[in-house]
């Protein structure tokens, strides 16, 4: 019964989204996701055959969702096929599990290049002088509507799911992140109790990554999550999703936060990593 109500409290989240004439998401919603879609799922989201049958149900619609709003536009010469835009919807859709949501409702264009794509930044130096430079991204989320994504490295994250880096996930928690309102690493979390925890545990481990940067300690998180509290939430983000175990071990705190706010288990889909060493009465190292 509970599994039904909430299926229907997603439901009712899509149908409002956008103000799109209702009939017609109905439509959309009403379609099983075709065969070759599912597979594509399959194949790309390593962690889909391991949810249950509930959670890739709720998965194929919100995809269905996301595909039916937003555009993919390819760039430098890529032409986007299904397989492009099932694999970033579906890994995208996995943040939005389990709660209703307008998926993306500021969202409208993914661009996608098919490797890492230039773009320009102005530097200051230390006299104030501005330079400009041009960065090689791998993706990134904008706060127009639109996220860049690198086709080669989103292949990438889909290939290894226990590294911590995944570029789809990184770039949508910043889009998660900008719907309380701007990007301070703190999504909208409904109360200022939440808001109260959360910045309690996110700013004492943000803290301590920076400590590990500093020192080029070894860290369940990658450290480039030490440059702001923003990319702090987006990479917490992939390691939730990608090593829920360790992170759960060495961040408990941080690992409950995130669990609270997506409403998911990791663990439920990923096997228990083996430990390359033990010393008595010490953590061997993860492998």
């Amino acid at each position: 019964m509970e599994v039904l109500i909430l299926i229907g409290a997603v439901a009712a989240g899509l149908a409002l989204a956008y103000g799109l004439p209702g009939w017609r998401l109905k439509r959309v919603l009403a379609r099983e996701i075709a065969p070759a879609w599912q597979a594509i799922l399959m194949r790309n989201i390593p962690i889909y055959a391991r949810m249950s049958g509930d959670l890739q149900h709720q998965l194929h619609k919100l995809v269905q969702q996301f595909l039916y709003q937003k555009k993919f536009v390819g760039c430098a010469g890529l032409e986007v096929n299904d397989e492009m835009r099932l694999t970033i919807a579906g890994q995208a859709c996995l943040l939005l599990l389990n709660r209703p949501s307008r998926v993306y409702p500021d969202l409208h264009t993914i661009l996608v290049y098919p490797s890492a794509f230039l773009v320009p930044r102005n530097q200051v130096d230390a006299a104030g002088v501005v330079t400009e430079a041009r960065q090689d991204l791998l993706g990134e989320s904008w706060g127009d509507g639109r996220v860049i994504l690198s086709w080669d490295h989103v292949q990438r994250g889909a290939a290894d799911w226990n590294d911590g880096q995944n570029v789809v996930l990184h770039e949508f928690a910043h889009q998660l992140d900008s719907e309380s309102g701007s990007n301070n690493g703190a999504p909208y979390l409904g109360s200022a109790d939440n808001y109260r925890n959360w910045s309690d545990v996110l700013s004492r481990d943000f803290a301590s990554l920076q400590t590990d940067a500093m020192y080029r300690q070894q860290s369940v998180m990658d450290h480039y999550g030490a440059t702001s509290p923003a990319e702090f939430f987006a990479v917490a983000t992939e390691t939730f999703f990608e090593k829920p175990w360790q992170m759960s071990e060495r961040h408990a705190a941080l690992f409950a936060e995130l669990f609270k706010y997506y409403r998911v288990d990791p663990r439920a889909w990923l096997p228990q990593p083996r430990r390359e060493s033990e010393s008595e009465g010490g953590f061997g190292h993860w492998q």
